[in-house]
């Protein structure tokens, strides 16, 4: 491994210290140590000018044997300071080497609290980061091949069916083929409206407006699908949060996911409850639906694309896992956080908004 570094710091230490020093002491010994010398030999009435002339040639040739030795004192212990210094640097450069081959398990030593020890931190934790997102876009392809090959796969038998005569030309077969085909629709839409998610922060038209009419207005949407299922929509609404400072459709988009996911994941004869209250960040407002709630490991990626912590139940209600995430791009496209909690019973899932527009700096 080239380690131009190493040796740039060492040249860049050693010499320039090692050459002042022997510089100042090779002008100290000629000017001062000399003449002392002189006089010392004019007090004893030796003769100072072959003396001068001696002292100064062994002080020169010791001077310089010194010189080499403290070179080579000083390069052997910079080389092994510098060496210890630079080892997270060199391990980190052969870690990147190994992450882009496809190995994210490597992480550096952190051996010092300096600040190369603060660079080997942040080099784990980029490194945890891009092990976990390789892990979601792993398990994001297999289950997006899998919610593609599930209805391809029964429209082809069906066809073929329908081709050998096998299942006679009905309204059932039709309506079975619609279904698959619908179902193909929606996680193509579902993919298109996460694209455009993330693409939302460069194109929000953000206005002031009623954030109560727009959550009524969409449980009014599911309102048929709420009482199909038995679920009650209990209102808890603090006075000031009615107004919040966001684009008007992508707000309702949010809302709208969020309300199909508490519908879907929602007991029969359950309740949900909407819920607004003032932060310090904004307006908060809270989905909170009674079910069978989503473990602690889960939790954390509920946001992920594609990511499903019960994936048989998933289906079963006919999700893909991007609501969601579709919901996490929006918010944060607005500036805002959001979160969820789960437990035995209830599953909440919260976001904030600004109330109102940022001010401009005072002039």
């Amino acid at each position: 491994m080239k380690r131009k570094l190493l040796w740039k710091l060492l040249l860049g230490n050693i010499i320039p210290v090692i050459a002042v020093i022997v510089l100042l002491v090779w002008l100290f010994v000629d000017r001062l140590a000399a003449d002392y010398f002189a006089s010392l030999m004019k007090q004893y009435h030796i003769d100072p000018i072959d003396s001068h002339r001696m002292f100064l040639t062994a002080i020169h040739r010791y001077l310089i044997s010194a010189s080499l030795v403290a070179l080579a004192l000083a390069f052997i212990l910079n080389y092994l300071m510098t060496r210890k210094l630079l080892r997270p640097l060199f391990q980190m450069t052969a870690i990147t080497r190994q992450i882009a081959s496809g190995n994210y398990t490597e992480r550096a030593d952190v051996v010092t609290s300096d600040e190369v020890g603060e660079l080997a931190q942040s080099f784990n934790l980029m490194a945890e980061s891009l092990e976990k997102l390789e892990k979601l876009r792993k398990n994001m392809v297999a289950d997006m091949a899998h919610e593609l090959r599930t209805p391809l796969t029964n429209l082809r038998g069906c066809l073929e069916a329908l081709a050998d005569g096998v299942v006679p030309v009905s309204r059932e077969t039709f309506a079975t083929l619609e279904k698959e085909t619908l179902r193909l629709v929606r996680l193509v839409e579902d993919l298109q409206q996460l694209a455009r998610a993330d693409a939302a922060k460069a194109f929000l038209h953000r206005e002031s407006l009623s954030l109560h009419e727009q959550l009524r207005q969409i449980v009014e949407l599911y309102r048929f699908n709420l009482q199909e299922k038995g679920v009650q929509v209990t209102w808890q609404l603090e006075p000031g949060t009615e107004t919040v400072y966001a684009d008007r459709d992508k707000l309702l988009q949010a809302i709208r996911n969020l309300v199909d996911n508490a519908w879907k994941y929602s007991r029969p004869q359950g309740t949900v409850v909407i819920s607004t209250k003032l932060t310090a960040e904004g307006v908060r407002t809270e989905l909170a639906n009674q079910g069978e709630g989503i473990d602690q490991a889960s939790l954390p990626f509920i946001f992920e694309r594609f990511f499903r912590a019960e994936r048989s139940r998933s289906r079963q209600v006919g999700g893909a896992g991007i609501g969601l995430a579709i919901v996490k791009e929006l918010i944060e496209a607005h500036g805002g956080q959001l979160g969820a909690e789960s437990d035995q019973e209830w599953t909440r899932v919260w976001f904030t908004l600004p109330g109102r527009a940022p001010s401009l700096p005072k002039l």
